[in-house]
């Protein structure tokens, strides 16, 4: 007997992509005989009558309100509501790609393996001058500080990964996605599957393409939120953060003590230090991927930048996680 699938798809202003998402995965639904879930969170553009016609034309696919508009309540919500009798709970973002048999070759992983949670490298591509400056420094090691999942395609046991596939029994197990978290629900939920001794596998069978945000204001929100979240997540748990997640935290330190160069240079030797590494490093990502991402090396500078801005917006997004924390435990007593 085939394993039953639930494939959810949380939406938010997602007209531009959502129909050609849902044509390509009713294929997949129709031979995986599995059920898709849009769950949307109050989209403007046009997206529930979208998702709601493709719903009243086929009955494999399903749109939900989601009140509280994020991912992790979207997904709960779904596997609440429709997740009974499921073996997989398959999480797709509506703002991706994925090839025509990405949902059956993430189930086969799942059954070779026996894993309770399939994860998927992720590779950021950009169709904008600084979408694609922002996909190199997120495809390299300026950007990600080496994380397996964005930086090349490895098979083998992770702690976190990209969320593509988790069994329905594991989710529900672990209780699903902490709704509290905004940004790193996903990092904060593999804390807890690895915890309770389930595995996620980190597949080379498949992956997905992404496209990075195309503003500056856009990737400062996003990595500002990512930053933030992570801070949370080390608090929650009492985490013991990897190297390359403690080095972007040296970065606003080091902006504030640029402040004091009005004093002495000196003050700013670590932010030109940071500043010229970024450079540097975009350069190299640029030489090693603009055959692949469009970025001619006359536009190396723009990669350094795109770097920066990451850096900057998540280390000032931990730090004022962190202190609201501490402010706020002070109030209280």
């Amino acid at each position: 007997m085939s394993p039953t699938c639930l494939i959810v798809v949380p939406t938010l202003n997602e007209a531009a992509h959502i129909a050609h998402l849902l044509d390509g995965l009713l294929v997949e639904a129709e031979t995986m005989d599995a059920r898709i879930v849009v769950a949307d969170g109050g989209s403007t553009d046009g997206t529930p009558d979208i998702a709601g016609d493709y719903a009243a034309r086929h009955e494999r696919i399903s749109l939900i309100h989601n009140p509280k508009r994020i991912q992790s309540a979207a997904i709960n919500l779904a596997a609440r509501q429709f997740g009974d009798g499921i073996d997989y709970l398959i999480r797709i973002d509506a703002h991706g790609t994925y090839p025509a048999d990405y949902c059956r070759k993430l189930v086969a992983e799942a059954e070779r393996l026996g894993a309770d949670s399939v994860v998927v490298p992720m590779t950021t591509v950009g169709r904008s001058l600084f979408q694609r400056a922002v996909a190199t420094a997120q495809n390299s090691l300026v950007g990600t500080g080496g994380s397996e999942h964005r930086t090349g395609k490895t098979a083998r046991q992770v702690e976190h990964g990209h969320h593509a596939l988790m069994a329905m029994e594991a989710f529900r197990a672990v209780g699903g996605y902490d709704e509290t978290f905004r940004f790193n629900e996903d990092a904060e939920l593999d804390f807890r599957l690895t915890r309770a001794g389930y595995t996620i596998w980190l597949t080379d069978a498949t992956g997905m393409i992404y496209y990075p945000r195309a503003t500056v204001k856009g990737l400062f929100k996003q990595y500002f939120g990512y930053g933030g979240g992570r801070a949370r997540n080390i608090l929650k748990h009492r985490m013991t953060p990897r190297l390359r997640q403690m080095a972007p935290l040296v970065i606003l330190p080091a902006v504030l003590l640029a402040l004091l160069s009005f004093f002495h240079w000196i003050f700013l030797v670590p932010l030109a230090g940071w500043c010229l590494a970024c450079l540097i490093l975009g350069a190299v990502a640029t030489k090693q991927h603009f055959d692949d991402y469009g970025v001619p090396l006359i536009q190396a500078p723009l990669v350094g930048l795109a770097a920066m801005i990451m850096h900057f917006a998540w280390s000032s997004g931990f730090w004022l996680h962190l202190m609201g924390r501490v402010t706020s435990r002070q109030s209280a007593a």
